[in-house]
């Protein structure tokens, strides 16, 4: 191979990198900004709070929505929305397994917190976009007990309850026992 063909193939490589990586930045852009732009307004919703008395967490969703069957040991619930039934948010908490005996500890990854609720703790929120759905996710995690709340809808449309989302994460509470 001659060296025009070579510094042409890197050339080549180099173009085609940046524009891969350009177009997925953009499109992530475009997405969050979107996401900045939906016109919720947590005045215009009626509310209601679920309350967990097995695990002792609550958190507000709209009056309108109905809940789908409630699981019988009573971890959770899902509510989904009366205008589109893809849209849904949910909570449930479970117990922590004895760490040593899930992960090795040479594997054991720690997440930092990144997020903090209206009532003052700390957790992760991962917001996952698919081709399909997209899903925002709170995990917050009190002495053995693992807390967990999810909005999720279809990705077009996530743009539009990003906000709405993100409201009812930080509205989550643990409730003292």
């Amino acid at each position: 191979m001659t060296l025009a063909v070579s510094k042409y193939l890197n050339l080549k490589k180099i173009i085609y990198t940046f524009v891969f990586c350009f177009s997925s930045t953009f499109v992530l852009f475009l997405m969050l900004f979107g996401c900045a732009t939906s016109d919720f307004d947590v005045k215009n919703i009626t509310w209601k709070t679920y309350n967990n008395s097995r695990y002792g967490f609550e958190f507000p969703y709209p009056s309108n929505w109905s809940s789908l069957k409630a699981p019988e040991n009573n971890d959770g619930i899902v509510f989904v929305s009366p205008q589109n039934k893809s849209v849904e948010i949910r909570g449930w908490a479970s117990k922590q397994l004895l760490e040593s005996i899930i992960q090795d500890p040479k594997t054991r990854t720690n997440k930092n917190s990144n997020f903090q609720t209206a009532q003052g703790i700390s957790g992760v929120l991962v917001v996952e976009i698919n081709q399909k759905l997209a899903s925002m996710t709170l995990t917050l995690t009190q002495g053995q007990v693992n807390y967990y709340w999810q909005g999720r809808s279809e990705s077009q449309e996530f743009q539009d309850y990003y906000r709405f989302f993100y409201y009812i994460a930080q509205q989550y509470r643990i409730l003292k026992s």
